[in-house]
């Protein structure tokens, strides 16, 4: 069965490569406008399946995963900086707090056959001076990131503790992924827990305790 990732970021690409199955890139082309009525968990979800049934219909024999990524802090939602500035104003508004990450991860295979899981992480940041966060935003890194920060990349400095799934807080839970591809019938020869065992990618190693 064809097999599409409704997403043109680089590191859901990345995760998903690690199940080993062939897939294609397709972008949604949607903007994304956050509802203040929603909550973070049901905005990830709402945009999730978006963008999901989005490009299943234009692709409606093939089996489409799309995910959405969404940061709680005390039950409001924060998403992608709109430039340098706004990355400083969303970074010390978490820092020195403990905020959640919510990805949502929906798996279309027809108009009537949907899946959806939302997986949660929780993220605490050190306390930063607004001299080191103006330093950070002007790498650009934060610019397309939830929360303006790459858990991956220079952003890792920011933060002091992570508890959950870290894949999932990078912007794909593969291990609910996995399960997904599952029930609908996509089984994979790889061994998810044994990644999740190695954290060998992504700077996983990082946040080990």
């Amino acid at each position: 069965m064809r097999l599409i990732l409704a997403s043109t970021s680089p590191r859901r690409k990345e995760i998903l490569s690690l199940l080993g199955l062939p897939f294609e890139v397709v972008s949604p082309g949607i903007e994304e406008i956050f509802r203040p009525d929603r909550s973070p968990s049901d905005e990830a979800v709402y945009w999730a399946v978006e963008k999901t049934r989005t490009v299943h219909r234009r692709y409606p024999d093939a089996l489409v995963i799309g995910s959405d990524t969404v940061i709680d802090l005390d039950g409001k939602s924060i998403g992608k900086p709109v430039d340098r500035d706004d990355a400083v104003r969303i970074l010390s508004l978490l820092a020195g707090r403990t905020h959640t990450v919510v990805t949502a991860v929906a798996v279309v295979l027809s108009g009537k056959d949907e899946r959806v899981a939302v997986e949660m992480t929780k993220v605490r940041m050190r306390p930063a001076s607004r001299e080191v966060l103006i330093q950070y935003a002007a790498t650009g890194e934060p610019l397309d990131k939830a929360g303006a920060y790459s858990l991956q990349g220079e952003g890792r400095k920011l933060i002091e503790a992570l508890e959950g799934d870290y894949l999932s807080a990078v912007g794909l839970p593969l291990r609910t992924v996995a399960g997904l591809l599952r029930e609908a019938g996509i089984r994979t020869e790889v061994d998810v827990e044994a990644i999740y065992h190695r954290r060998e990618i992504m700077n996983w190693r990082n946040y080990e305790t």
